[in-house]
Protein backbone atom coordinates (compact mmCIF):
# COMPACT_ATOMS: atom_id res chain seq x y z
CA UNK A 1 0.00 0.00 0.00
CA UNK A 2 1.07 3.06 -0.92
CA UNK A 3 2.16 5.22 2.41
CA UNK A 4 0.68 9.15 2.53
CA UNK A 5 4.13 10.42 2.60
CA UNK A 6 4.77 8.88 -0.62
CA UNK A 7 1.68 9.99 -2.00
CA UNK A 8 2.52 13.88 -0.99
CA UNK A 9 5.98 12.92 -2.73
CA UNK A 10 4.34 12.03 -5.77
CA UNK A 11 1.98 14.54 -5.98
CA UNK A 12 5.05 17.23 -5.01
CA UNK A 13 6.84 15.90 -7.85
CA UNK A 14 4.21 16.04 -10.50
CA UNK A 15 3.94 19.79 -9.42
CA UNK A 16 7.52 20.55 -10.10
CA UNK A 17 7.19 18.68 -13.30
CA UNK A 18 3.98 20.38 -14.00
CA UNK A 19 5.66 23.33 -13.50
CA UNK A 20 8.95 22.73 -15.69
CA UNK A 21 5.93 21.69 -18.49
CA UNK A 22 4.51 25.27 -18.51
CA UNK A 23 8.04 27.53 -18.71
CA UNK A 24 10.18 25.06 -20.60
CA UNK A 25 7.50 25.01 -23.43
CA UNK A 26 7.63 28.79 -23.62
CA UNK A 27 11.47 28.64 -24.11
CA UNK A 28 11.31 26.20 -26.41
CA UNK A 29 8.33 26.76 -28.61
CA UNK A 30 8.12 30.19 -28.25
CA UNK A 31 9.94 31.50 -31.44
CA UNK A 32 8.23 28.66 -33.40
CA UNK A 33 4.41 29.30 -31.94
CA UNK A 34 5.34 33.47 -32.44
CA UNK A 35 6.36 32.74 -35.79
CA UNK A 36 3.12 30.89 -36.40
CA UNK A 37 5.12 28.20 -37.85
CA UNK A 38 3.40 25.52 -35.19
CA UNK A 39 0.55 25.67 -33.25
CA UNK A 40 0.40 25.82 -29.49
CA UNK A 41 -1.07 22.38 -29.20
CA UNK A 42 1.59 21.04 -31.67
CA UNK A 43 3.94 23.03 -29.35
CA UNK A 44 3.01 20.89 -26.10
CA UNK A 45 3.02 17.44 -28.36
CA UNK A 46 6.11 18.02 -29.50
CA UNK A 47 7.90 19.26 -26.30
CA UNK A 48 5.70 16.05 -24.16
CA UNK A 49 7.87 13.81 -26.56
CA UNK A 50 11.60 15.70 -26.51
CA UNK A 51 11.52 16.61 -22.66
CA UNK A 52 10.58 12.62 -22.21
CA UNK A 53 13.64 11.73 -24.27
CA UNK A 54 15.58 13.96 -22.84
CA UNK A 55 14.63 12.93 -19.37
CA UNK A 56 15.05 8.71 -20.45
CA UNK A 57 18.53 9.35 -22.48
CA UNK A 58 20.35 12.31 -20.60
CA UNK A 59 18.22 12.72 -17.56
CA UNK A 60 19.37 9.64 -15.28
CA UNK A 61 23.09 10.90 -15.20
CA UNK A 62 21.61 13.52 -13.39
CA UNK A 63 19.28 11.78 -11.28
CA UNK A 64 22.31 9.74 -10.21
CA UNK A 65 24.21 13.12 -9.40
CA UNK A 66 20.72 14.43 -6.89
CA UNK A 67 19.97 11.06 -6.06
CA UNK A 68 22.97 9.89 -4.64
CA UNK A 69 26.38 11.52 -5.84
CA UNK A 70 26.10 14.96 -4.03
CA UNK A 71 25.10 12.98 -0.40
CA UNK A 72 24.88 9.06 -0.45
CA UNK A 73 21.62 7.66 -1.47
CA UNK A 74 21.03 5.96 2.06
CA UNK A 75 20.44 9.60 3.76
CA UNK A 76 17.49 10.03 1.57
CA UNK A 77 14.85 8.96 3.80
CA UNK A 78 10.93 9.64 2.10
CA UNK A 79 10.52 12.18 4.73
CA UNK A 80 13.64 13.69 3.34
CA UNK A 81 12.97 13.57 -0.02
CA UNK A 82 9.75 15.01 0.14
CA UNK A 83 10.90 17.91 1.99
CA UNK A 84 13.78 18.69 -0.52
CA UNK A 85 10.95 18.66 -3.20
CA UNK A 86 9.20 21.11 -1.08
CA UNK A 87 12.27 23.24 -1.16
CA UNK A 88 12.25 22.92 -5.25
CA UNK A 89 8.63 23.72 -5.21
CA UNK A 90 8.92 26.77 -3.23
CA UNK A 91 11.82 27.72 -5.62
CA UNK A 92 9.36 27.47 -8.56
CA UNK A 93 6.87 29.99 -6.43
CA UNK A 94 9.54 32.80 -5.59
CA UNK A 95 10.83 32.68 -9.18
CA UNK A 96 7.15 32.84 -10.88
CA UNK A 97 6.70 36.29 -8.27
CA UNK A 98 9.73 38.03 -8.66
CA UNK A 99 9.65 37.48 -12.79
CA UNK A 100 13.72 35.86 -12.81
CA UNK A 101 14.26 32.98 -14.39
CA UNK A 102 15.71 31.26 -11.58
CA UNK A 103 17.35 27.76 -11.50
CA UNK A 104 15.12 24.93 -9.95
CA UNK A 105 18.08 22.62 -11.07
CA UNK A 106 20.43 24.78 -8.31
CA UNK A 107 17.51 24.91 -5.45
CA UNK A 108 17.67 21.53 -5.97
CA UNK A 109 21.23 20.75 -5.54
CA UNK A 110 21.07 23.33 -2.46
CA UNK A 111 18.70 21.81 -0.54
CA UNK A 112 20.59 18.35 -1.11
CA UNK A 113 23.82 20.07 0.25
CA UNK A 114 22.14 21.42 3.40
CA UNK A 115 20.87 18.11 4.45
CA UNK A 116 23.72 16.73 4.00
CA UNK A 117 25.90 19.73 5.60
CA UNK A 118 23.36 19.01 8.34
CA UNK A 119 24.00 14.75 8.23
CA UNK A 120 28.01 15.70 7.94
CA UNK A 121 27.58 13.20 4.94
CA UNK A 122 28.19 16.21 1.73
CA UNK A 123 30.67 14.85 -0.50
CA UNK A 124 32.74 17.54 -0.83
CA UNK A 125 34.22 16.52 -4.37
CA UNK A 126 30.96 16.16 -6.26
CA UNK A 127 29.43 19.91 -4.76
CA UNK A 128 33.02 21.25 -6.50
CA UNK A 129 32.75 20.11 -9.78
CA UNK A 130 28.99 21.41 -9.99
CA UNK A 131 29.84 24.74 -8.55
CA UNK A 132 32.77 24.56 -10.75
CA UNK A 133 30.27 24.01 -13.94
CA UNK A 134 27.64 26.41 -12.33
CA UNK A 135 30.09 29.39 -12.95
CA UNK A 136 31.47 28.27 -16.72
CA UNK A 137 28.56 27.38 -18.45
CA UNK A 138 27.00 30.68 -17.95
CA UNK A 139 29.91 32.57 -18.25
CA UNK A 140 30.74 30.03 -21.71
CA UNK A 141 27.28 31.14 -22.97
CA UNK A 142 28.15 34.41 -22.55
CA UNK A 143 31.12 34.94 -24.21
CA UNK A 144 30.20 32.65 -27.18
CA UNK A 145 27.64 35.01 -27.80
CA UNK A 146 29.02 38.25 -27.30
CA UNK A 147 31.36 37.19 -30.07
CA UNK A 148 28.39 35.99 -32.47
CA UNK A 149 26.72 39.30 -31.63
CA UNK A 150 29.90 41.08 -32.36
CA UNK A 151 31.41 39.66 -35.15
CA UNK A 152 28.85 37.36 -36.99
CA UNK A 153 25.48 38.42 -36.13
CA UNK A 154 24.71 41.38 -38.34
CA UNK A 155 26.00 39.46 -41.17
CA UNK A 156 23.77 36.19 -40.53
CA UNK A 157 20.91 38.61 -40.19
CA UNK A 158 21.38 40.29 -43.51
CA UNK A 159 22.48 37.15 -45.17
CA UNK A 160 19.75 34.72 -43.97
CA UNK A 161 16.90 37.33 -43.23
CA UNK A 162 14.97 35.00 -41.61
CA UNK A 163 12.01 37.16 -41.10
CA UNK A 164 11.10 37.55 -44.77
CA UNK A 165 12.31 34.62 -46.15
CA UNK A 166 10.08 33.03 -48.75
CA UNK A 167 9.39 29.68 -50.94
CA UNK A 168 12.31 27.38 -50.11
CA UNK A 169 14.40 29.27 -47.88
CA UNK A 170 11.02 29.70 -45.87
CA UNK A 171 10.23 26.22 -45.63
CA UNK A 172 14.25 25.48 -44.27
CA UNK A 173 14.10 28.38 -42.35
CA UNK A 174 10.55 26.74 -40.29
CA UNK A 175 11.92 23.31 -40.07
CA UNK A 176 14.97 24.89 -38.72
CA UNK A 177 13.06 27.23 -36.02
CA UNK A 178 10.95 23.82 -35.33
CA UNK A 179 13.94 21.26 -35.27
CA UNK A 180 16.42 23.95 -32.74
CA UNK A 181 12.70 24.13 -30.73
CA UNK A 182 12.90 20.23 -30.21
CA UNK A 183 16.86 20.27 -29.23
CA UNK A 184 16.35 23.08 -26.67
CA UNK A 185 12.75 21.02 -25.34
CA UNK A 186 15.06 17.39 -25.10
CA UNK A 187 17.82 19.69 -23.29
CA UNK A 188 15.08 20.95 -20.75
CA UNK A 189 14.23 17.49 -19.94
CA UNK A 190 17.69 16.40 -19.55
CA UNK A 191 18.41 18.22 -16.97
CA UNK A 192 14.81 19.09 -15.30
CA UNK A 193 13.36 16.05 -14.88
CA UNK A 194 15.74 15.07 -12.39
CA UNK A 195 14.42 18.14 -10.20
CA UNK A 196 11.05 16.59 -9.75
CA UNK A 197 11.89 13.30 -9.14
CA UNK A 198 15.67 12.49 -8.01
CA UNK A 199 15.04 12.42 -4.20
CA UNK A 200 12.10 9.98 -4.34
CA UNK A 201 14.49 7.53 -6.87
CA UNK A 202 17.43 7.90 -4.61
CA UNK A 203 18.05 4.57 -2.91
CA UNK A 204 16.45 5.18 0.64
CA UNK A 205 13.12 5.32 -0.39
CA UNK A 206 12.80 2.21 -2.11
CA UNK A 207 9.99 2.36 -4.32
CA UNK A 208 10.27 4.23 -7.43
CA UNK A 209 12.94 3.47 -10.26
CA UNK A 210 14.67 5.84 -12.02
CA UNK A 211 12.57 4.69 -15.09
CA UNK A 212 9.35 5.10 -13.27
CA UNK A 213 10.99 8.33 -12.15
CA UNK A 214 11.08 9.84 -15.94
CA UNK A 215 7.89 8.51 -17.04
CA UNK A 216 6.01 10.33 -13.85
CA UNK A 217 8.31 13.68 -14.68
CA UNK A 218 7.65 13.22 -18.16
CA UNK A 219 3.77 13.03 -17.56
CA UNK A 220 3.50 15.69 -15.43
CA UNK A 221 5.54 18.20 -17.76
CA UNK A 222 3.05 17.10 -20.48
CA UNK A 223 0.16 18.08 -18.57
CA UNK A 224 2.02 21.55 -18.04
CA UNK A 225 3.05 21.86 -21.88
CA UNK A 226 -0.67 21.43 -22.43
CA UNK A 227 -1.87 23.60 -20.28
CA UNK A 228 0.01 26.42 -18.47
CA UNK A 229 2.19 26.71 -20.91
CA UNK A 230 -0.17 28.70 -23.41
CA UNK A 231 0.20 31.56 -21.55
CA UNK A 232 3.81 31.40 -21.51
CA UNK A 233 3.59 30.73 -25.27
CA UNK A 234 1.84 33.84 -25.47
CA UNK A 235 4.02 35.69 -23.70
CA UNK A 236 7.32 34.45 -25.46
CA UNK A 237 6.08 34.98 -28.60
CA UNK A 238 4.93 38.58 -28.26
CA UNK A 239 7.65 39.32 -26.71
CA UNK A 240 9.87 38.53 -29.88
CA UNK A 241 9.40 41.57 -31.30
CA UNK A 242 12.60 42.52 -28.54
CA UNK A 243 14.34 39.60 -29.36
CA UNK A 244 14.47 38.75 -33.33
CA UNK A 245 13.78 35.34 -34.55
CA UNK A 246 17.62 34.83 -35.42
CA UNK A 247 18.52 35.48 -31.67
CA UNK A 248 16.02 33.58 -30.86
CA UNK A 249 17.67 30.70 -32.26
CA UNK A 250 21.28 31.42 -31.40
CA UNK A 251 20.32 31.55 -28.36
CA UNK A 252 19.02 28.39 -28.16
CA UNK A 253 20.77 26.63 -29.70
CA UNK A 254 24.15 27.38 -27.81
CA UNK A 255 22.46 27.17 -24.37
CA UNK A 256 20.81 23.49 -25.10
CA UNK A 257 24.24 22.39 -26.27
CA UNK A 258 25.81 23.98 -22.88
CA UNK A 259 23.19 21.87 -21.19
CA UNK A 260 22.78 18.76 -22.73
CA UNK A 261 26.74 18.50 -22.18
CA UNK A 262 26.60 19.27 -18.70
CA UNK A 263 23.56 16.27 -18.42
CA UNK A 264 25.58 13.89 -19.91
CA UNK A 265 28.04 14.80 -17.35
CA UNK A 266 25.75 14.27 -14.66
CA UNK A 267 25.87 17.94 -13.56
CA UNK A 268 22.82 19.45 -12.53
CA UNK A 269 23.00 23.20 -14.04
CA UNK A 270 19.88 25.75 -15.56
CA UNK A 271 18.52 26.27 -18.38
CA UNK A 272 16.66 29.48 -17.30
CA UNK A 273 20.47 31.08 -16.38
CA UNK A 274 22.51 29.99 -18.98
CA UNK A 275 19.74 30.94 -21.98
CA UNK A 276 19.73 34.39 -19.79
CA UNK A 277 23.04 34.83 -19.97
CA UNK A 278 23.38 33.80 -23.61
CA UNK A 279 20.60 36.77 -23.92
CA UNK A 280 22.89 39.37 -22.49
CA UNK A 281 25.87 38.14 -24.24
CA UNK A 282 24.31 38.45 -27.41
CA UNK A 283 23.29 42.13 -27.11
CA UNK A 284 26.21 43.04 -25.08
CA UNK A 285 28.58 42.00 -28.54
CA UNK A 286 25.88 43.35 -30.93
CA UNK A 287 26.35 47.12 -28.37
CA UNK A 288 30.30 47.09 -28.50
CA UNK A 289 30.06 47.07 -32.35
CA UNK A 290 30.16 50.59 -32.25
CA UNK A 291 33.43 50.62 -31.62
CA UNK A 292 36.71 48.97 -31.89
CA UNK A 293 38.49 47.21 -29.17
CA UNK A 294 41.82 48.95 -30.51
CA UNK A 295 40.04 52.01 -30.25
CA UNK A 296 39.15 51.60 -26.96
CA UNK A 297 42.22 50.39 -25.42
CA UNK A 298 44.09 53.14 -26.97
CA UNK A 299 41.79 56.01 -25.56
CA UNK A 300 41.58 54.16 -22.15
CA UNK A 301 45.67 54.61 -22.11
CA UNK A 302 45.89 58.07 -23.26
CA UNK A 303 42.50 60.08 -24.22
CA UNK A 304 43.04 59.71 -27.69
CA UNK A 305 40.94 57.87 -30.61
CA UNK A 306 42.38 56.02 -33.45
CA UNK A 307 39.01 55.88 -35.23
CA UNK A 308 40.48 58.11 -38.15
CA UNK A 309 44.32 56.77 -38.41
CA UNK A 310 43.59 52.37 -37.83
CA UNK A 311 43.62 50.83 -41.22
CA UNK A 312 40.59 48.68 -42.35
CA UNK A 313 40.98 45.20 -40.95
CA UNK A 314 39.08 42.26 -41.12
CA UNK A 315 35.67 43.75 -40.43
CA UNK A 316 36.03 46.00 -43.41
CA UNK A 317 36.27 43.02 -46.30
CA UNK A 318 33.89 43.37 -48.93
CA UNK A 319 30.98 40.85 -48.71
CA UNK A 320 27.73 40.49 -49.92
CA UNK A 321 25.85 41.99 -46.72
CA UNK A 322 26.89 45.33 -48.23
CA UNK A 323 24.45 47.33 -45.88
CA UNK A 324 26.12 45.97 -42.89
CA UNK A 325 28.87 48.46 -41.38
CA UNK A 326 31.76 47.63 -40.56
CA UNK A 327 32.87 47.89 -36.29
CA UNK A 328 33.13 51.03 -35.26
CA UNK A 329 31.29 52.37 -38.03
CA UNK A 330 27.84 51.69 -37.09
CA UNK A 331 26.07 54.58 -35.23
CA UNK A 332 25.78 54.07 -31.95
CA UNK A 333 21.75 55.46 -32.14
CA UNK A 334 20.95 52.15 -34.11
CA UNK A 335 22.87 49.94 -31.77
CA UNK A 336 22.73 51.50 -28.15
CA UNK A 337 23.59 49.41 -25.52
CA UNK A 338 20.53 50.67 -23.41
CA UNK A 339 18.40 48.97 -25.75
CA UNK A 340 20.82 45.75 -26.11
CA UNK A 341 22.25 45.03 -22.70
CA UNK A 342 20.58 45.90 -19.33
CA UNK A 343 22.65 46.30 -16.76
CA UNK A 344 19.48 46.41 -13.86
CA UNK A 345 18.09 43.38 -15.33
CA UNK A 346 21.54 41.39 -15.35
CA UNK A 347 21.91 42.36 -11.61
CA UNK A 348 18.68 40.99 -11.16
CA UNK A 349 19.29 37.57 -12.66
CA UNK A 350 22.31 37.18 -11.07
CA UNK A 351 21.58 38.01 -7.43
CA UNK A 352 18.84 35.68 -7.82
CA UNK A 353 20.74 33.10 -9.34
CA UNK A 354 23.10 33.38 -6.10
CA UNK A 355 20.23 33.69 -4.02
CA UNK A 356 17.84 30.69 -4.21
CA UNK A 357 20.68 28.09 -3.76
CA UNK A 358 22.29 29.76 -0.97
CA UNK A 359 18.84 29.86 1.07
CA UNK A 360 18.00 26.61 -0.12
CA UNK A 361 20.92 25.44 1.78
CA UNK A 362 20.80 27.88 4.67
CA UNK A 363 16.93 26.76 4.77
CA UNK A 364 17.68 22.62 4.24
CA UNK A 365 20.73 22.84 6.87
CA UNK A 366 18.26 24.59 9.92
CA UNK A 367 15.34 22.24 8.89
CA UNK A 368 17.24 19.08 9.24
CA UNK A 369 19.55 20.04 11.79
CA UNK A 370 16.76 21.30 14.28
CA UNK A 371 13.93 19.74 12.96
CA UNK A 372 14.65 16.36 11.15
CA UNK A 373 16.80 15.60 13.38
Amino acid sequence: MVSVLLLLGLLVAAFVGFNIGGSSTGVAFGPAVGSEIVSKSSAAALMTVFAFAGGWFSGRNVIQTLGGDIVPASYFTLLASVTILLFVGLALLVSNLFGVPASTSMTAVGAIAGMGLARQALQWNVMGQIMVWWLAAPLLGFWICTMIGRYFYPYLDARFALESATGLKRTVTQSLVVAIGCYMAYSAGASNVANAVAPLVAGGTGQITASQGVFLAGGAIAVGAFTIARRTLDTVGTGLTDLPLLAALIVETVSASLITFLSELGIPASLAVSATMCIIGLGWGRATRTSRLLDVATTAVDGSSTAETVQPGVDSLTTHDDEVQPIGEEEPDEQSAGDLFDAAATGRVVILWLATPTLAAVGSFVVFSLVLT
